[in-house]
């Protein structure tokens, strides 16, 4: 039998007990809780340090582009002690420009290093395709869906069949292609092939596999030339560059552009196929990097680019260039030159 004394001792125990549990878990939740706001503050932070890098790049990456684009308009008015323009001429491709909070690096490509997708003949067509790896049946079929696609033509074709039956539904314009991204539309052209793709080298590196918007253009060439430079490895081969000339070619540009003197040292103009330079229209591509608070670049990187033509001096118009289109940002900056600083 439990006395009165004893039992208001239990329940005072029950009750202190009762009092210390709830304290336990007040104290876990509480815990929970602060755990969970400091993981949230620290993924915003993360999430604003990244904002913040991503939008110094993408500020210097402007700047870099509108210097190219006064240098351009300067043009090859002052010389350097070498001989060299101060500037720019249509063979310099490229520029690292210092900013106060980055750096720029800036690359000038004519689209004359590029085929007209409008002009360009099927077998050449098919030669890019299979230099980028697609497999002979899908060149063929590829390469008439483009050529149907440019075609004039009331008619319905087969590739129109298939453009009707996807939803939304559409026709080929049956007329010259005005923007390079129409080829987005044309059966059998991937995201991938157009773009570009990255693949593992024997040694285990990635090495950038260009796209069709980096071997065929909308804008008429200057000539049968293709600038050394800033050509694709598929156009080289067109332009009947052998292999492993076009092998020594890419590994010369990666550490610097192409000069006068390696150009004749490699009799790279024999053929007249291949020049220096080029024009009348131009893609300027900028990417920029901040400074980190150590002095070195962030890895955070923003590219824009623009085309521009080359205005006729005759025009009398106030500017060189003209800007014919403007990418804010970019599509995934490939690099033709390693400009960084190691």
């Amino acid at each position: 039998m439990i006395r009165p004394k004893q039992a208001k001792a239990c329940a005072t125990n029950d009750a202190r007990g009762g009092a210390l549990l709830a304290v336990l878990w007040l104290a876990a939740a509480l815990s929970a809780i602060a755990f969970s706001v400091a993981l949230t503050v620290r993924g915003e932070i993360a999430r604003s340090e990244a904002g913040l890098e991503g939008a110094q790049a993408h500020f210097i990456a402007l700047a870099g582009l509108e210097r190219a684009r006064l240098y351009m308009n300067w043009g090859s008015l002052e010389k350097l002690p070498n001989g060299r323009p101060k500037y720019w001429d249509p063979t310099m491709p490229g520029y690292l420009f210092p900013f106060p909070g980055g750096l720029a690096s800036v690359e000038i490509i004519p689209e004359s290093s590029k085929l007209n997708v409008n002009l360009a003949k099927p077998e050449e067509l098919m030669q890019v395709l299979e230099s980028l790896g697609v497999p002979m049946g899908t060149a063929m079929q590829i390469t008439a869906a483009i050529i149907d696609w440019r075609s004039g033509g009331d008619a319905m074709s087969p590739f129109d069949g298939f453009y009707l039956g996807l939803a939304p539904s559409f026709r080929a314009r049956h007329a010259s292609i005005e923007e390079i991204e129409e080829l987005l539309f044309v059966q059998g052209v991937t995201p991938q092939l157009f773009y570009g793709r990255y693949e593992k080298a024997p040694d285990g590196s990635m090495y950038p596999v260009p796209g069709l918007r980096d071997c065929l253009t909308v804008y008429m060439p200057l000539g049968p030339g293709f600038d050394v430079n800033t050509a694709a490895p598929p156009v080289l081969a067109v332009a009947g560059m052998p292999l492993p000339l076009i092998d020594v070619v890419l590994k010369q540009r990666r550490l610097a552009p192409i000069t006068r003197e390696q150009f004749d040292a490699l009799g790279l103009g024999g053929s007249g196929k291949v020049i220096l330079g080029g024009g009348p229209f131009y893609t300027i591509r900028s990417t920029g990097r901040a400074f980190g608070p150590n002095g070195g670049l962030r890895e955070t990187r923003r590219t824009v680019s623009c085309v521009l033509r080359r205005n006729d001096p005759e025009w009398r118009l106030p500017e060189l260039f003209t800007v014919m289109r403007w990418r804010e940002p970019d599509i995934e900056e490939r690099p033709l030159f390693d400009l960084w600083p190691r």
